[in-house]
C-alpha cells in the first residue's frame, strides 16, 4: 500500500489496465523503465475517462528534478490542474494529445514539446493511445491543485 492508494487502481482493474498498456507499448516497440507504474483514477473511479498511468524514472527532490512517462488511452484525460511550484516540460513520445491550458487548446503530435510554467492550469487527453515524457522540477504532494474538488482533499493532492 502506498501514498496514492485512494486515487489509483487496485487489484484486477489495475492488472487489466497494465496488460493493455503493455500491449500498446510492445506494439510501439518501446521499452519502459523497470518501475512499478501508478494507474491513477484520481479518486473519481472512472479510470478510462479520467485517469493516467505514470512511470516514474526519477523524482530527485534533493537535486531538483523529476522525469516520468505519462500514458493515456484514447479519450482518457489527465484532469485540469496546476502546480504552484513545479515547472514542467512535456514531450510527446508516441501518439497525439489534446492539451488544454488556461490560455489555449492545442493538438500535440509525436515530437511536440510544450513548456508549462507554475500556475498555468492544464489537462491533456489521448487522441488514440499516447505516451508523454514529463521532465520537471520534483513532484511533491500538496502541489497539485485540481479544478475538480472531488479529487484529493478539496482538489489538492
Amino acid at each position: 500500500m502506498g501514498k496514492y492508494d485512494d486515487i489509483e487502481l487496485q487489484g484486477t482493474s489495475r492488472t487489466e489496465a497494465l496488460t493493455a498498456i503493455g500491449k500498446q507499448i510492445a506494439d510501439w516497440a518501446l521499452t519502459m523503465p523497470a518501475v512499478d507504474p501508478i494507474c491513477l483514477h484520481f479518486g473519481l473511479n472512472d479510470f478510462y475517462t479520467m485517469g493516467e498511468t505514470e512511470f516514474w524514472i526519477a523524482n530527485e527532490t534533493e537535486h531538483g528534478y523529476c522525469g516520468k512517462y505519462l500514458f493515456v488511452f484514447d479519450g482518457q484525460t489527465c484532469p485540469h490542474h496546476f502546480h504552484k511550484m513545479k515547472h514542467e516540460t512535456f514531450f510527446v513520445v508516441k501518439g497525439s494529445i489534446r492539451m488544454r491550458t488556461d490560455e489555449k487548446d492545442l493538438i500535440m503530435e509525436q515530437g511536440a514539446v510544450l513548456v508549462m510554467p507554475p500556475g498555468v492550469a492544464h489537462s491533456f487527453t489521448g487522441i488514440g493511445a499516447a505516451l508523454v515524457l514529463e521532465v520537471s522540477q520534483p513532484s511533491v504532494l500538496q502541489d497539485n491543485f485540481f479544478t475538480d474538488e472531488r479529487i484529493g482533499q478539496n482538489g489538492v493532492i
